[in-house]
C-alpha cells in the first residue's frame, strides 16, 4: 500500500494542511479571551464575515454542524419542524443533532443532485398546523450540496423561494459550508446569497483551506442568543484568535484559487466517464466534488476505495454503490493526472465484460 507524501487524498477538502503562510499569520495573531469577546482576531474575522454576506454579526465556531445547529435552533422551537433535502448535511451528516439537542422535527423532500425547486418545497411546508399537527416554522437550503455533487442551488429558485416562504412566515437557513465553491461557480456576489437568509452557516476549512472553524451568520439579537448557547454546549473557547487568524488568511488568499479546484474535478470527471460512462456526467460536476455511480460495476462502493487506496488514491464509500472524490489545494496538477490514470484504471477493470 502506498503511504506518505505519495498518497493523492481526495475524500474530502477538509483534510488540506495549513501553508506556510497560513501558519505564519496565526504564529502571530493577536489573541485575547473570546469567552469574554476579548480576542481581536476572533472579533475582527467575525465582523468581516457578517459584512460579507451584508449581515449583522457573526459567531465563530470550532465546527459546520455547530454553526448549522445554533442557526436552526434558533429559528425553530422544540417540537416545530423544519424541512430540508433528504441527503442534506444537516439531515444526513450531524447524527440527529437538531432532535437530540433541540428538540427539533424534521421532514425532507428529496431533489435530484439536491437542486432546489421552491414550488416541491413550499408544497411541503406545513405552517401554523394548529394544535394537532406540526408545523413547519423554517426551512434549510445547502450550497454547494455535498451529497448531490456540489450542485450549486439556482438563484431565481432560492429568490422564489424567499418571497414565498416570507409571505408564509417561514425563516430560511442557507447551510453555505462550499458557498464560496458556489460564489466562484457562479460569479454571484456572497452579499447577493446573504439577503435572502435568515440565517447562514459558512465554513473555512474545506474549499479554503484553514484548519478549524466555521462561522454562523444573522442578526445581532440571533448571535447574541447563539454565543449563549455555543458556551452551553461546551464550545466557548478561549484564545481562539490562532485559528481566526488562519480564516483571515483564507479570506485573503484561497477565495479565487478555488476556480483551480473545480477545474481539477472536471478533468476527474471526464477521466472517469471516458472509462466508465454510466459512472458520471462531466456536466454535471459544476464545483470540486465528483459523485460516482457504481451501481452497474461489479464492485461496491467499499471495494472500489479499498482497491484505489492500494494505488495510493484515497477516496470516499458514501453508500452501497456511490463513491466521493473530493478536489481541493492540496492537490497538484501531477497528483490530479495521477488520480485519473488510477481512476480509469480501476474502472475500466470494475465494468470490464467478461
Amino acid at each position: 500500500m502506498i503511504t506518505g507524501s505519495n498518497v493523492i487524498d481526495l475524500r474530502s477538502d477538509t483534510v488540506t494542511k495549513p501553508s506556510v503562510g497560513m501558519r505564519a499569520a496565526m504564529a502571530n495573531a493577536e489573541v485575547g479571551d473570546d469567552v469574554y469577546s476579548d480576542d481581536p482576531t476572533v472579533n475582527s474575522l467575525e465582523e468581516r464575515v457578517a459584512e460579507l454576506f451584508g449581515k449583522e454579526a457573526a459567531l465563530f465556531t470550532p465546527s459546520g454542524s455547530l454553526a448549522n445547529q445554533l442557526a436552526i435552533r434558533s429559528l425553530v422551537s422544540p417540537g416545530d419542524e423544519l424541512i430540508c433535502e433528504t441527503n442534506s448535511h444537516i439531515a444526513r451528516a450531524e447524527l440527529g443533532a437538531g432532535a437530540v439537542f433541540s428538540g427539533i422535527t424534521t421532514r425532507t423532500w428529496l431533489a435530484e443532485r439536491g437542486l432546489l425547486n421552491a414550488t416541491q418545497v413550499l408544497e411541503l411546508a406545513r405552517p401554523d398546523s394548529g394544535p394537532y399537527l406540526v408545523s413547519t416554522t423554517a426551512i434549510a437550503i445547502e450550497n454547494t450540496h455535498n451529497f448531490g455533487g456540489g450542485s450549486v442551488q439556482p438563484m431565481d429558485q432560492i429568490a422564489l423561494l424567499s418571497k414565498q416562504a416570507e409571505e408564509l412566515g417561514l425563516y430560511l437557513h442557507l447551510d453555505g459550508a462550499r458557498i464560496w465553491n458556489a460564489h466562484v461557480a457562479s460569479g454571484i456576489p456572497l452579499s447577493e446569497y446573504g439577503k435572502y437568509f435568515e440565517t447562514i452557516s459558512v465554513c473555512l476549512s474545506k474549499g479554503l483551506g484553514a484548519p478549524v472553524g466555521s462561522l454562523m451568520i444573522s442578526s445581532k439579537e440571533r448571535i447574541a442568543s447563539s454565543r449563549v448557547w455555543r458556551k452551553r454546549y461546551g464550545a466557548g473557547m478561549r484564545q481562539v484568535g490562532i485559528l481566526a487568524a488562519a480564516g483571515h488568511f483564507a479570506l485573503d488568499n484561497n477565495i479565487a484559487r478555488i476556480a483551480e479546484d473545480h477545474l481539477k474535478a472536471k478533468k476527474l470527471a471526464h477521466a472517469c466517464a471516458g472509462a466508465a460512462p454510466t459512472t458520471i456526467n462531466p456536466d454535471s460536476v459544476e464545483t470540486n466534488i465528483i459523485g460516482l455511480d457504481l451501481s452497474e460495476a461489479k464492485m461496491s462502493a467499499i471495494e472500489f476505495a479499498s482497491a484505489a487506496r492500494q494505488k495510493g488514491l484515497w477516496v470516499s464509500a458514501l453508500g452501497e454503490n456511490y463513491v466521493r472524490l473530493v478536489t481541493h489545494m492540496d492537490i497538484s496538477d501531477e497528483a490530479n493526472d495521477r488520480a485519473c490514470f488510477i481512476l480509469q484504471e480501476l474502472l475500466n477493470g470494475a465494468f470490464m465484460v467478461e
